[in-house]
């Protein structure tokens, strides 16, 4: 969520006539993230988020913001898309796609403790059931293929010793991947990038914590429930220094996710082998932001070298999931 396309005050006021949102109040960037251009937009009907998509195309956007509007139907707390005076949730803004979305309560928890990976869990199994019944389908467009396609174009920029980790793991996954158990397991519209900025927790007095919502879903698509759990995990439960996972967070969000949503045998055998594939698809995608940049104001591309502490230790350890009993 950097800024990548500017938009002038002329701009905001122009476009806002498609919408019935009252009069401008408050208008400013958003610094954090590295996909799109997002904008905090408060007006005198409410706080809004204003989001220009710098890769997503017309075509490609209706299966995203259909999928928060459905997810806030089901009382999951996800951003909802304002719609236009035309019923369209979204239009052209400076030339790119753009989206006006409800702002949620709270701010993100960068240093959680077992009790926020317990709120975390529960929801993450509420989002993945209430999507059964959401009928556009689109795959996770950062799964297997993108991999495979990106990692010759960051392999000159590795170590020999990085190129083969980051080869030999591509072949696990490809392998995992085609396996009968892989193919078997449960799936659904998925997050698929809930790490622990992208969760909002609100205060409402000084001694009580409540999880304010889900939000930026624009990597969301169809994948194994198992893949958003532990790209989750892999971010919420991690010690940021070593990668290595913290024993109670960890327990503490697959036993809440597992009260709502158990696992099947295949996934609890395949746990590891999904830990590891989520922190190949953001090493790949860090590597990737990192010696690829593209230009934008308030851009800062994420240390790559975090995911490949995450995935070494992945390898180096097996956990086994909590049961949720």
């Amino acid at each position: 969520m950097a800024v990548f396309t500017a938009v002038s005050d002329s701009q905001l006021t122009d476009w806002l006539q498609n919408y019935e949102l009252g009069e401008v109040t408050e208008f400013r960037g958003i610094a954090s993230g590295i996909e799109n251009s997002n904008f905090f937009l408060t007006t005198t009907r409410g706080s809004y988020v204003l989001t220009l998509f710098e890769n997503l195309t017309a075509t490609q956007l209706p299966f995203y913001l259909d999928l928060m509007r459905h997810l806030a139907s089901h009382a999951v707390p996800v951003p909802d898309p304002m719609p236009r005076r035309d019923g369209a949730l979204f239009g052209t803004l400076n030339g790119k796609p753009a989206t006006i979305v409800t702002k949620l309560d709270g701010a993100p928890e960068l240093s959680p403790g077992p009790e926020h990976c317990i709120e975390v869990g529960h929801m993450l199994a509420r989002l993945h059931l209430a999507g059964r019944d959401f009928a556009t389908h689109q795959p996770n467009l950062r799964s297997l293929a993108w991999w495979q396609e990106n990692v010759p174009a960051v392999l000159p920029h590795l170590t020999g010793d990085q190129q083969a980790l980051i080869k030999n793991e591509l072949a696990h996954q490809s392998a995992f991947f085609a396996s009968a158990e892989y193919k078997a397991m449960p799936e659904g519209p998925c997050h698929c990038d809930l790490f622990r900025d992208n969760v909002l927790f609100a205060h409402p007095t000084a001694d009580e914590t409540r999880l304010g919502g889900f939000f930026d879903f624009y990597f969301a698509g169809n994948d194994k429930w198992l893949f958003d759990v532990a790209v989750c995990v892999n971010d919420w439960c991690v010690d940021l220094a070593t990668g290595a996972l913290d024993a109670a967070r960890t327990d503490a969000l697959l036993r809440a996710y597992q009260t709502v949503r158990p696992f099947t045998p295949a996934e609890e055998h395949h746990w590891s082998d999904m830990l590891r594939a989520g922190a190949l698809r953001f090493w790949v995608s860090r590597l990737y932001d990192f010696y690829r940049p593209r230009e934008a104001e308030m851009l800062k591309p994420h240390d790559p070298g975090h995911f490949e502490r995450i995935l070494r230790e992945r390898i180096k350890t097996a956990p086994l999931p909590a049961d949720g009993n």
